[in-house]
């Protein structure tokens, strides 16, 4: 017991907050890509937000350098994950279970696939609770995270300081 209390003292320090001007042009750009699907949906005939994609925002403008925030962890553990919510919905409906089962195959799928996106992680929730149909997993899914990487990939490579992506 007294192993387990040290260890839930945490051994490290806490980093550092980030900079005032890094705060701002993350929040600015999130403000710009939530925006702009947020317009396109409004003006659009199909959705294009998902509440995932808000924490996506975090990784991508805060953390662009982050292997969760590249491209293909975007686009692809958000799909998959959809993915996967939408078969598990088809397959065993909703209830406790199959919610923590498709949770549960999703994290370890985006795994094995290399493709891990913490955020995407919740979709699989987002798809049970809603309970769409498979056009889901093309848009909001799979169209509003490729208009997120296009965001990041236009907004980070303005800055001088900063380059994105880091691999695709």
């Amino acid at each position: 017991m007294r192993a387990l209390l040290h260890k839930l003292k945490g051994g490290q320090p806490r980093p550092p907050s980030s900079t005032w001007p890094h705060a701002l042009s993350t929040g600015v750009a999130s403000f710009i890509a939530v925006g702009l699907l947020a317009w396109l949906t409004e003006t659009g005939v199909h959705p294009l937000v998902l509440g995932s994609f808000g924490a996506s925002c975090v990784l991508l403008f805060g953390y662009p350098d982050s292997p969760f925030s590249q491209p293909r962890n975007i686009v692809l553990g958000h799909t998959l994950s959809t993915l996967i919510g939408l078969l598990v919905l088809q397959l065993a409906g909703v209830h406790w279970w199959s919610m923590a089962l498709a949770v549960a195959l999703s994290i370890a799928l985006m795994m094995r696939a290399g493709v891990m996106h913490p955020p995407a992680g919740s979709n699989t929730l987002i798809v049970m609770l809603l309970q769409p149909g498979w056009l889901f997993a093309v848009t909001p899914t799979l169209i509003g995270a490729l208009l997120l990487v296009v965001t990041g990939l236009l907004l980070i490579n303005l800055q001088k300081d900063k380059q994105y992506p880091r691999h695709w």
